[in-house]
């Protein structure tokens, strides 16, 4: 299945609901779970991945499927080792290839009990839960921070707490700042120093929390607008300005690229400046799901990039590196990398393919990033485009009211 995609001639000012973060939601579900909370979350996604979490939690069964949901896998994995009882827990062909030793070999030292069912590293795991003794754990900073928020979160509830020492440099901070957060709203406050996380000995208080709206899906919006006309505008709704999330860096980063933004009591309004830097450089340490978001502009914006800090993008929905290589080759750009944790494009063109379908990989992230190039390149396919439902499930709808033509 695949759609085919066109894009308006002009746009003009426009307003956009974005969708609540899921990385919010499936955090506080854990959080309001491990509190014994009797208050509903508020405005909670209705992305795939929270939707495989509200699954687990309302299902009286000991066997569950998550499909492609990699918070839920990793989140649950942690919870799971906690809740006296036999677990398995399952996914996708493709979240069978993803690899969990690291967090199963954590879980494991800290007195927990789980098995690989098929193949040793990897999903469906079965998962033998009890009290867990915690004490002094040593990972490498570089992990996924699912892994290191997974058990951060379940720490409190460990004999011992957990003293989590992270070596190297941290990957996705920002991403391990939020659940540090998140777990103090609900009454646990951890102690982070240099390498080192202290995680007390504690009960989570319950609370009534709601969701704000997602910082990664706007990144969309900030593309569109920059590769607009110069003048569009769109506000968009639901944004803390103040946000804990990571990929709130979004708003900086793409001043370079000629977008301006401005907090006001509508929303947050982006507008197209018409102004933009002859080459943009970032490392994307801290904000990896934003790297297919920026590669994808700045191709389509003539400007040259070099994207570093991408080594997690390996183990996501798809290998997003190799990804973008493929699909920005389709539309002309020869992009070069090292394999490991860069993209490089200097410029260098070759002619465009011609009837041109993007792949998707499974991967929402592909399909959100290439749909607007359409404003630069008159009209393309997109394969499997309900992927969108992982994150952001209204994205086509969204698109079509602003005047794009989705057909098929």
């Amino acid at each position: 299945m695949s759609i085919t995609i066109q894009a308006p001639k002009q746009l003009n000012k426009f307003t956009v609901e974005l969708p609540a973060s899921k990385s919010i939601s499936n955090r506080l579900l854990i959080l309001n779970a491990l509190s014994y909370s009797p208050h509903p979350i508020k405005n909670l996604s209705d992305s795939d991945d929270t939707k495989a979490m509200l699954q687990v939690f309302n299902s009286n069964s000991n066997h569950f499927d998550i499909g492609a949901a990699g918070t839920t896998m990793r989140f649950l994995t942690a919870y799971l080792s906690k809740i006296v009882g036999e677990w398995t827990i399952t996914g996708s062909t493709r979240m069978k290839q993803r690899p969990i030793a690291v967090l199963v070999d954590a879980l494991n030292q800290l007195g927990g009990k789980i098995e690989y069912m098929e193949k040793e590293g990897y999903p469906p795991l079965r998962i033998f839960g009890s009290s867990l003794t915690g004490g002094e754990l040593e990972l490498p900073g570089d992990i996924s921070s699912q892994y290191i928020s997974a058990l951060l979160m379940i720490g409190p509830a460990m004999e011992n707490g957990l003293k989590l020492r992270l070596t190297g440099e941290i990957t996705s901070r920002p991403y391990i700042h939020l659940t540090l957060k998140l777990m103090e709203m609900y009454g646990v406050k951890c102690h982070w120093k240099d390498n080192i996380i202290t995680v007390p000995v504690a009960n989570y208080k319950p609370v009534e929390a709601k969701v704000e709206s997602d910082w990664s899906a706007a990144s969309y919006w900030f593309e569109i607008i920059a590769l607009s006309n110069p003048g569009a505008a769109v506000t968009l709704k639901g944004l803390d300005r103040y946000s804990w999330q990571g990929d709130s860096a979004v708003a900086e980063l793409f001043k370079k690229l000629g977008v301006h933004s401005k907090f006001s009591a509508k929303g947050l309004t982006l507008t197209n400046t018409g102004e933009s830097a002859g080459k943009f450089s970032h490392d994307f340490t801290k904000e990896p799901d934003l790297a297919q978001t920026f590669a994808v502009t700045c191709a389509f914006l003539n400007i040259p990039f070099n994207l570093t800090g991408l080594h997690t993008l390996k183990i996501k929905e798809t290998d997003r590196i190799q990804a973008l290589v493929n699909e920005l080759g389709k539309f002309g750009f020869i992009l070069n990398t090292n394999n490991k944790d860069n993209l490089v494009w200097k410029g260098d063109k070759k002619e465009a393919d011609t009837d041109i379908e993007v792949a998707t990989y499974k991967d929402h992230r592909m399909a959100m990033a290439f749909a607007p190039a359409a404003l630069k390149h008159k009209s393309f396919k997109i394969a499997d485009p309900t992927v969108v439902t992982k994150s952001y499930p209204a994205f086509w709808e969204d698109l079509k009211k602003i005047g794009f033509e989705i057909t098929g």
